[in-house]
């Protein structure tokens, strides 16, 4: 109970005195949400272990250099190191994971969904998400990111403006312009985008 009354930057100024345990409890304190966005994302536990590590490696490098500037959002600053280092994964292994989305405005993305049929279904299904994967590569990277962080990181857009250091109607209109992006790129493959 005490732990979690301690702020996070004073958890900070223990750890850089010398204090190790204040580093643990930090991680601790935010592990959960943090290691939960990953492998949300990547849907590997294995790659989401590796990512979450190299994430707090590059936390404790940056607070050990005295680089770290204080303003109140620790972990809103960690989340971004995290969304960071899940981009730079799928960028080097060329490949962007598709979720099935929940609302219900018809976009590109609610066409992709994988169902249990034949395995000729699931081999055009499989098609088309890399397809989809494959156009995503060609959007602008501010559109490609608000993209990833919205759909596959399930992130609000209030979040990803706090990610993106933008407003929030930039972000909204960063994820209109790359679906229309999307949609524009799709025709002119002339891309099916069912089975």
């Amino acid at each position: 109970m005490y732990a979690q009354a301690i702020s996070d930057q004073e958890l900070i100024n223990r750890y850089l005195s010398g204090n190790e345990a204040s580093l643990e409890q930090l991680i601790h304190r935010h592990k959960s949400k943090v290691f939960s966005y990953i492998l949300m994302v990547v849907k590997n536990k294995q790659h989401a272990d590796d990512i979450f590590q190299d994430t707090f490696i590059k936390v404790i490098h940056t607070l050990r250099s005295g680089t770290y500037k204080e303003e109140g959002k620790f972990i809103q600053w960690v989340m971004r190191i995290a969304h960071n280092l899940v981009i730079d994964h799928f960028r080097k292994s060329k490949r962007i994971p598709l979720v099935e989305t929940i609302n219900g405005e018809g976009n590109v993305l609610d066409n992709l969904r994988i169902y249990d049929d034949s395995i000729e279904d699931r081999m055009i299904n499989e098609q088309i998400h890399n397809d989809v994967r494959s156009l995503i590569e060609y959007l602008p990277p501010e559109q490609r990111d608000v993209l990833v962080m919205r759909h596959y990181g399930d992130m609000s857009f209030k979040d990803i403006a706090e990610q993106t250091d933008v407003s929030i109607n930039t972000a909204l209109g960063r994820m209109r312009y790359a679906l229309i992006n999307l949609r524009k790129m799709i025709e002119k493959k002339e891309i099916i985008l069912s089975a």
